[in-house]
């Protein structure tokens, strides 16, 4: 595709000038009209070593309120960043509503470097391909604006650049031995980057080449096609367009209906604490296993209010070292999340490798609560079972073990403990109306459910019922069934 590429005939001077002109200040109007109507765009650049991106980037961003936009300069990935998923880095920094976020670097560059460098795998890079066409994918249907650059110089006009600009004191700083690299190996570079462009080239995130042969007419490019995405983009949001439902790829398990499950399952007292007690020490072992060999754990817990969510995080957590774990507890999102992707609160949360995060509620939130209660649309909903689906792909990749917790009880028991906890003060910070009211659309929420567990029980993340009628019962399945997924994990 870059291979490719005809370049567009730069206008003369006078025509490029009053082009430029125009478009600096249709830019500067867009800008606002993205503010006001709430849409996220997330530009990347990416392209040869001094092929002139900071400048051209510096040339754009001087015309436009500093107020609404940020730039991200994304060069090699720091030992941090290395602990985390792949995408982590990328998503915790993608734009809210309402503003423009630059990527100087980006995905591309990474994973184009590590095949070149052979430190990856052909596996391992088609895998990055595919999570990449994912990612971009869920922004564009969760209404993000993506619009990626590539800048393209040919390998004389780079060596002369890269030389000039080691002559002078003052700019030699600016030329890596990446570039250098880069340079000495063009056609290499160049095939690879023709591969992974053809690759990476979708309907929703198009590749456009800028001819970086001088700083104004790259400008005068990189500007008329932002105004051009964005207007597209403003008008498929006018029409309220829906992003297509994806068939699912993954591998499920089936798993029974709530209704099927019985919950008749009890633990004598003496015989709970004696595996209470077993079951921790074998969790902190395994613990100490995680750190050392960097396997992260990832425990989401979902189920019926005053199902005993707590007090089992609460025995999860006493068995393990306090700097080496986390409990996330998950609330209405704020006012900055909400502005994001609605997963975006949740990567932020993700642990350390050889770190376990504990999730008191998660982004099944999506499928149950907003679903039930109007928060977001139907096609957003509907979405979403393939879009987590995908996320957890991306933690098992990573090489984290999932062990998620749906804590089921019965509509009598949860009576009884909201009776409990309204007559006991101080329990009563427990229940609100809200509780209440959910407990009136119990039905609603028993459906919205068993569609979640039949939709997203994958082979990689399955779903695991506690049976939570006895809460001292569920305490014990949970560390069982968390050792075991562990232990396999470790070999």
């Amino acid at each position: 595709m870059l291979k490719e590429w005809v370049k567009e005939e730069r206008p003369s001077d006078e025509e490029l000038a009053e082009r430029l002109e125009k478009a600096r200040q249709t830019l500067a109007v867009r800008q606002i009209t993205i503010k006001e109507k709430n849409l996220p765009v997330l530009v990347v650049i990416d392209g040869w070593g001094a092929a002139g991106k900071g400048s051209v980037l510096g040339r754009i961003i001087k015309n436009l309120d500093p107020r609404f936009f940020n730039c991200e300069t994304l060069k090699s990935p720091t030992e941090e960043d290395l602990r985390k998923p792949f995408l982590y880095r990328y998503f915790v920094k993608i734009p809210k509503a309402g503003k423009i976020t630059f990527f100087d670097g980006s995905w591309m560059g990474e994973v184009t470097t590590q095949k070149l460098m052979g430190e990856i795998s052909d596996k391992k890079y088609k895998e990055y391909l595919t999570s990449i066409k994912r990612f971009e994918r869920q922004l564009n249907d969760n209404g993000y604006l993506v619009v990626k650059f590539f800048f393209h110089i040919d390998e004389k006009v780079q060596k002369k650049r890269l030389k000039d600009l080691m002559g002078d004191d003052h700019t030699k700083w600016r030329v890596s031995e990446k570039d250098l690299w880069q340079n000495k190996h063009y056609d290499k570079c160049m095939d690879v980057y023709d591969e992974y462009i053809d690759a990476t080239n979708q309907f929703v995130a198009p590749w456009y080449f800028i001819d970086s042969s001088s700083k104004k007419w790259a400008e005068l490019q990189m500007t008329e096609i932002l105004i051009a995405s964005i207007d597209t983009a403003l008008e498929n949001a006018e029409q309220h367009q829906k992003a297509p439902l994806l068939q699912n790829t993954f591998p499920l398990k089936k798993i029974p209906h709530l209704a099927d499950i019985p919950l008749d399952k009890t633990v004598p007292e003496e015989e709970y604490k004696v595996e209470l007690d077993k079951l921790q020490k074998r969790l902190s072992e395994l613990h100490n296993a995680l750190y050392h060999k960097k396997i992260p754990v990832i425990i989401a817990y979902e189920g019926w209010d005053a199902a005993g969510k707590g007090g089992n995080i609460k025995r999860i957590a006493a068995a393990l070292d306090p700097r080496g774990y986390e409990v996330h507890p998950i609330a209405s999102p704020e006012p900055a999340e909400k502005a994001r992707h609605y997963l975006w609160r949740f990567w932020n949360r993700l642990p350390k490798d050889g770190h376990i995060a504990i999730f008191d509620r998660t982004w099944y939130g999506r499928v149950m609560v907003e679903r039930l209660e109007g928060f977001c649309s139907e096609n957003d909903w509907q979405r979403a079972y393939n879009e987590i689906n995908e996320f957890e792909k991306e933690l098992a990749d990573w090489g984290a073990v999932i062990v998620k917790f749906w804590v089921q009880i019965d509509k009598d028991t949860q009576l009884a403990r909201f009776t409990e906890r309204q007559n006991t003060p101080e329990k009563q910070w427990k229940i609100t109306d809200e509780d209440w009211r959910n407990r009136e659309k119990w039905d609603q929420y028993e459906v919205a459910v068993d569609e979640m567990l039949q939709k997203t029980n994958t082979t990689y993340a399955p779903w695991h019922v506690l049976e939570s009628n006895d809460k001292k019962y569920a305490r014990i399945k949970a560390l069982k069934t968390i050792i075991k997924a562990i232990e396999k994990k470790l070999g």
